[in-house]
């Protein structure tokens, strides 16, 4: 479990398959964390059934899911996952998805992103880490770029939303352009 300012991110359990069937099957999430991507919902609670099987047995040495609960109340507000975690090149993919819309635009999903950054570059000593968005999502594309990741590229056209073409939008993050890792290193000189 991971301790941020405004959220926690614990270990995904059997029970959080209520909430990710109730943002699966909600437009409005599937909108802005998808671009509307029919894979990722609709969706029956059987399928998400199926899938928390899966989730549940994932490996830490290659992905993982969590939930992410928000700290004024205990409430579960969304999820965060790694995956394609690759020892050998030092890289690893995230995502975060805040699920219940009362809580967007308050910070939870950039104090998530920043827990599981600290956690990955922590335990797993990795050089980089990626992630992307699509174009339209203005608001994960400010929030990744606060958080230290720099746009790498883009895949032109690549996501469809209600009819239009959007680039999917590339982010990176160096080990040595992680802020936390810098600030502490800052911390420890010696003053002039």
């Amino acid at each position: 479990m991971f301790e941020g300012e405004s959220v926690r991110l614990r270990a995904l359990r059997a029970e959080d398959a209520e909430h990710h069937v109730r943002w699966r099957n909600d437009p409005e999430v599937v909108h802005w964390a998808t671009g509307g991507d029919p894979c990722f919902g609709p969706v029956t609670a059987e399928a998400v059934g199926l899938a928390f099987e899966t989730m549940l047995r994932l490996s830490p040495r290659e992905s993982a899911v969590f939930t992410v609960e928000d700290l004024a109340d205990g409430a579960v507000i969304g999820m965060a996952d790694y995956r394609d975690l690759d020892p050998f090149a030092g890289r690893v993919t995230v995502g975060i998805t805040i699920g219940e819309r009362d809580r967007w635009g308050r910070g939870h999903g950039s104090d998530a992103l920043r827990l599981l950054v600290g956690h990955l570059f922590g335990a797993y000593g990795l050089h980089r880490i990626e992630l992307d968005t699509w174009s339209g999502n203005e608001r994960a594309v400010r929030a990744f770029t606060r958080a230290g990741f720099r746009e790498e590229g883009r895949r032109r056209d690549a996501v469809l939303v209600a009819g239009r073409r959007y680039d999917t939008v590339l982010f990176g993050m160096l080990r040595e352009e992680w802020r936390p890792a810098r600030n502490a290193q800052e911390r420890g000189r010696p003053r002039a």
